[in-house]
């Protein structure tokens, strides 16, 4: 069977980054990669493919949840089919799960849907930002969901934290998951047993039936060349009211990549041209309509909708059984 490697975490963790160290890492290995992005517009799975021909990308919500489950299905079907051949077997699949991510119905969708004859579980692995993860650890119920569901923890960006703040989130850590693996790293740099491992499924999760409430999508659209350092600041006196922001910035110097989170703003040049640039961002619903004015001056503003989840049975799954 192809090893799974789910690899989960809040928003602006690291996923991606680790996503990239394991491509760079991995190349003698015939391994695919599935990106799940929260968010309608795909940022991530753009920047993958850039690096693996073997990147497929699924936006628009969480994998976990009715509104996208029975699209991730279809998705593991065709993965097999594209690129698993009897001559050139495919070694693993990593998926990185949206932010937002229950996975903890993994195993369950696996067995449910018979794909368990193909995929096993290998890991499951979550990255901790220690920026964001104590702040929103008691207000959003899937980071300790996360935890409870992984095997390996990732404390991420240890070089911008001191001892104390380190600490405490391996002591929260330890208390919501007693004996759960924690190792330090900082740009995800730590070498992982990916798909050796065995995963041992904890308490199946439930799908979620419909996008989680604590957390508003919007995209600025930006057609003309923009001061990049003026529209940080923009972003920075929202506060704590926007969780992720993450997209390409057209400026004078060309087009500019902007990842925010919460442990800082990081720019860089854009690897693609073109003119037009996307932002997307992920805030508290509450700050919606604070939000959308701050970003207003810099371009249009709207706010991502997805439409009403489907049920169980037109996704395709069996109801489980009482």
């Amino acid at each position: 069977m192809i090893p799974v490697v789910l690899v989960t975490g809040f928003l602006g963790s690291g996923k991606t980054t680790f996503l990239r160290r394991i491509i760079a890492t991995h190349r003698d290995r015939r391994l695919a990669y599935l990106v799940n992005e929260f968010a309608p517009v795909d940022v991530d799975g753009r920047l993958l493919a850039a690096e693996s021909g073997r990147v497929v990308s699924l936006p628009g919500g969480s994998i976990f949840c009715q509104c996208l489950v029975g699209s991730f299905i279809e998705q593991l079907r065709g993965i097999v089919e594209r690129f698993h051949r009897p001559s050139e077997p495919l070694e693993g699949l990593v998926v990185e799960a949206s932010g937002i991510a229950d996975p903890g119905v993994a195993g369950r969708m696996l067995r449910e849907t018979r794909l368990d004859q193909v995929y096993r579980l290998s890991r499951v692995i979550s990255v901790v930002d220690p920026g964001s993860f104590s702040k929103l650890l008691h207000t959003l119920p899937n980071i300790t969901a996360q935890i409870e569901a992984s095997d390996l923890a990732i404390i991420n960006k240890v070089d911008l934290f001191g001892e104390a703040d380190l600490g405490e989130v391996e002591r929260q850590l330890a208390a919501i998951k007693p004996g759960l693996s924690v190792v330090r790293a900082s740009y995800c740099r730590v070498d992982v047993d990916l798909l050796g491992f065995e995963h041992v499924t904890g308490p199946s999760g439930e799908y979620a039936v419909r996008a989680d409430p604590l957390f508003a999508v919007m995209c600025l659209t930006m057609d003309g060349r923009v001061n990049i350092d003026a529209l940080v600041e923009t972003i920075r006196s929202a506060g704590e009211a926007i969780y992720r922001a993450k997209g390409r910035v057209p400026t004078d110097e060309g087009m500019m990549c902007l990842d925010c989170s919460a442990s800082g703003i990081v720019t860089g040049p854009a690897s693609d041209g073109g003119s037009t640039g996307q932002l997307v961002l992920v805030c508290n619903p509450a700050a919606q309509a604070e939000v959308g004015g701050l970003l207003a001056r810099w371009g249009s503003v709207r706010t991502m909708t997805r439409s009403a989840p489907p049920s169980v049975v037109q996704l395709g799954l069996p109801k489980t059984p009482a």
